[in-house]
Parts: C-alpha cells; structure tokens; sequence
C-alpha cells in the first residue's frame, strides 16, 4: 500500500481551510499534513516539510499565490502546484500554468473534482478540468495561435522516441503507462523526459503540454 499523498493548504481563510480539510478527510489516500495562511507562512513550513501537492489560494496577504507558486517551483520542482480560487480568468490561468502551476480549480469545484486534481496531478504532472482549465486554456492558444511558429523543424530537433513520449505525456499517460506501451523502462522514460524538459525550455510537465498544444502537435 502506497503511502498517502501529502496536501498542504494556503488560504488565509481559516473557515476555507477548515472546509477543505473535512472535504478531504473521507479519502484515505490523502493526508493534509499543514496549513499556511499565506505565502511567507507556506514557504516558511516548506524549509521543514514539503507536501506532495499544494492547494493555493491566489488573494493572500504578505505574500500572493503567485509569487508563491513561482517560489516554490523555483526551490521545489517536486512539489505540485493546484491553484484553487475565486478567479476564474483567462489570463491568471495561462500566467499560472507557465509559471509552475499543475492545476487551477475555482473554489466552488465540487470535493469529487478537487480529490480527483490532487490524486491525477500527484500521479500525472497536471490536471486541466473539461469546464474550466481546458476550455480557457485552448480558447486562449488558439486566440495567439498566430504569434507562435511551430519550431520543431527549425529550431529545435525532436527524435521520433522524443517526440513519441512527448505525446504519450500529453494524452495523460503516467511514467509507468509510457514505460509499458513503448516497451522502455521506466527510469529510461524519465530520462527522455527531463531531456524534453531541457530542449524545450520548459519547467514541468505543464510547459511540455503548452508547448504541443502551440505547436499543433496535439488537439
């Protein structure tokens, strides 16, 4: 049996919180191990323990969730990021994912939805939800879609392995998946990709998947 996932909470909301973890304390495989009232207080935990995965409030004093997000992915690319907000806007969600944001979620996303973001962003590297993540997130590529010129040709170049694993990553598929349907091992996956990670220019799983959605690689 697997250990649970550990969950930390950024909220300066204490009766959120509260909410979140009664919504949360049902699934077994889940372990909310800290609170934090904003971005310094989180930050400040995370120098003695790092969660699993993150549920970040953006509107916090001191320090926001976005400089947060940005902080931790910059001292702990291991730790899952899942925006959880009010705001439910094109830009906050493109500005967050490119900066190291795994998921966003609103908060009136039903405790099914946030159990099934932290449980697939643990497993997978990100989690886009059909109604909100998504939709926004193809609306907003397909609107600047003529700003970006696929460079897979030119600029950079792509093995069929690479290019077959990028794909494979992109269609949610999990390390172990990957490993099995290519008939590779699963420390080999991972070498392709953090190798993508480096050629592309990317910081996590999420900057992989922007990458293909612009460059038309997946629909």
């Amino acid at each position: 049996m697997q250990p649970p996932i550990k969950v930390a909470i950024a909220d300066d909301h204490k009766i959120f919180r509260s909410g979140v973890i009664n919504t949360l304390t049902p699934y077994e495989n889940i372990s909310v191990v800290f609170e934090a009232e904003d971005g310094e207080h989180l930050l400040e935990i995370m120098q003695q323990q790092q969660p699993d995965v993150i549920l970040m409030d953006l509107k916090m004093p001191k320090m926001d969730g976005i400089q947060a997000t940005i902080k931790v992915r910059e001292k702990y690319p291991h730790v899952k990021v899942i925006i959880l907000t009010m705001y439910e806007d094109d830009n906050f969600i493109v500005h967050l994912v490119e900066n190291g944001a795994n998921a966003y979620l609103l908060k009136n996303s039903e405790p099914e939805e946030i159990y099934e973001a932290i449980c697939t962003t643990f497993d997978k590297g990100f989690y886009f939800n059909e109604n909100v993540n998504l939709a926004l997130l193809k609306k907003v590529l397909h609107k600047n879609k003529q700003q970006f010129k696929p460079t897979f040709k030119n600029e950079v170049q792509l093995s069929d392995r690479e290019l077959e694993v990028l794909k494979l990553i992109c269609n949610e598929f999990t390390t172990q998946e990957i490993s099995e349907k290519i008939f590779l091992s699963p420390r080999t996956v991972e070498g392709l990709r953090q190798k993508l990670l480096e050629k592309l220019n990317v910081k996590n799983t999420v900057g992989l998947v922007l990458y293909a959605f612009r460059n038309g690689l997946i629909e």
